[in-house]
């Protein structure tokens, strides 16, 4: 049987339940309805005629959506935000005069915008603080493996393949730590009201703006909000989306990266996706063992990143206190940057969970360039003992040149250094050859950046747990 309709690959394929369900139209309307609850609820603290009765009923009510209601109603107004009005007031019938009191749509919308991102946030952050915690122990496990580092994909000075894990695990504790800043900072907009002048809260308090404040207080702290946006027109700024989103490509920029890495390394065979018993790399070629995740990793972190410009149009284009061609954007680039960084978070760790390392065969890599990966320790000595760096730089790089093609360099190089203006005798030469000197530090800056930055950050938050989703496609 064909299927009826198009599916989104991030609900059907990639994202995870928690946040397909976050941005589903059954958490949006249960997120209005707690936001009215809170309403009512803060303007009965502060005098208004609301009964306890009335909450109730819609305390009772609040999690049963008649979407069949909801649709009919938008069409007859027109309006989403009345259609759930009225579909919540007719299963709390009590309660329906005081529904929505001096508010306006944004009140639910864009504080219900404002719970779902920190809300999404949290959940990005608790399944990145996973992936730190296994790319820090894989960092640490070979902090002393050698390999060989590529400058502009051309080999280089050696490092190690723990060392070059940190640089994909900075990249992404950066990540970590932005979003703890948004999450721990992202404001609430309020009761602003239709222009963000509350003045109809004003006048349903008879002029007494403390209680107008203290109201948007009790509502911030129900959704568990410390600051409220002093200044906002009828919507929350939405500059704050573009900080918000832009956190996503930061990490999907950081991710494409790990991956691209990932792929590289595959061809040599250093580090290599696990790949299954009876998958299947090509279908023309049996012997295929392709890097698919790193791959798709790469294919939706291009995704993610191109959301990015969205949020910066949306903001520039804003007219004076609001314009609504703001709503039907947002609702699709939102939580597509959500589904998308989601998706990336669960394929990194699939992919660091079944990766194997060959450290025998990225030091097999190594050894075949250990005459040139030499060359930077030995000018250092050279120049040392009193030598011309730059005449000694000259010198090498013919060295260098004439080596090539040659049955054993390693022996041409010794040959050749023991002449002028070098004169380097075996025993000066022996340590200069030697792996564990070209690595540098590379070993210890593993272990400091762990203890020193990977672990304080993770050590506050040991009893997360998150549940991340299998890859089984």
């Amino acid at each position: 049987m064909k299927e009826a309709s198009y599916t989104s690959p991030f609900s059907a394929r990639y994202a995870s339940r928690e946040m397909s369900y976050l941005f589903s139209a059954q958490s949006r309307a249960v997120t209005f309805r707690k936001l009215w609850i809170a309403l009512a609820k803060g303007e009965r603290a502060l005098g208004l005629p609301i009964s306890e009765n009335q909450i109730a009923q819609m305390e009772k009510a609040a999690q049963q959506i008649d979407f069949a209601a909801v649709h009919a109603y938008e069409k007859t107004f027109r309006h989403d935000v009345m259609a759930h009005i009225h579909a919540f007031g007719d299963q709390c019938p009590d309660a329906k005069p005081i529904l929505h009191l001096g508010a306006t749509s944004s009140y639910v919308t864009d504080n219900g915008d404002l719970i779902q991102l920190r809300e999404a946030l949290r959940l990005l952050l608790h399944k990145l603080i996973s992936v730190l915690r296994k790319l820090s122990l894989f960092a640490a496990t070979h902090a002393s493996e050698p390999c060989l580092s590529y400058t502009h994909f051309q080999s280089a000075q050696p490092t190690t393949i723990g060392k070059r894990a940190c640089l994909w695990l900075q990249d992404l504790l950066l990540d970590a730590l932005e979003w703890e800043r948004v999450i721990d900072t992202l404001p609430f907009l309020g009761a602003k009201g239709a222009t963000g002048t509350q003045a109809s809260f004003l006048s349903l308090f008879d002029g007494q703006e403390k209680k107008v404040l203290k109201l948007e207080q009790l509502i911030a702290e129900e959704f568990g909000f410390t600051k409220v946006l002093p200044i906002a027109g009828q919507t929350y700024t939405r500059k704050l989306d573009i900080q918000v989103i832009h956190t996503l490509g930061s990490f999907a920029a950081s991710a494409h990266k790990l991956a691209t890495d990932v792929r590289l390394l595959a061809h040599d065979g250093e580090l290599v996706e696990g790949f299954g018993d009876t998958q299947v790399g090509s279908s023309a070629m049996p012997y295929k063992q392709n890097p698919i995740y790193s791959e798709r990793i790469c294919g939706l972190a291009r995704f993610v990143i191109s959301l990015t410009q969205n949020p910066t149009y949306t903001a520039a284009t804003q007219w004076l206190e609001r314009s609504l061609d703001d709503s039907s954007n947002r609702r699709l680039s939102i939580p597509e940057s959500f589904l998308g960084a989601d998706a990336l978070l669960n394929l990194l760790s699939h992919l660091i969970d079944h990766w194997v390392a060959h450290p025998a065969k990225s030091l097999e890599l190594l050894k075949k360039q250990l005459p040139h990966l030499s060359m930077e320790n030995i000018l250092m000595f050279a120049v040392k003992k009193g030598g011309d760096r730059q005449h000694l730089h000259e010198h090498l790089r013919q060295i260098a040149m004439s080596s090539e093609g040659k049955v054993n360099p390693l022996h041409y190089l010794e040959t050749e250094l023991e002449k002028k203006p070098f004169s380097l005798n075996a025993k000066e030469l022996k340590p200069l050859l030697a792996i564990s000197a070209l690595v540098g530090r590379a070993p210890a800056q593993v272990t400091d950046f762990l203890s020193q930055e990977v672990e304080p950050f993770l050590s506050k938050y040991r009893s997360i747990q998150p549940q991340i989703p299998s890859i089984e496609v």
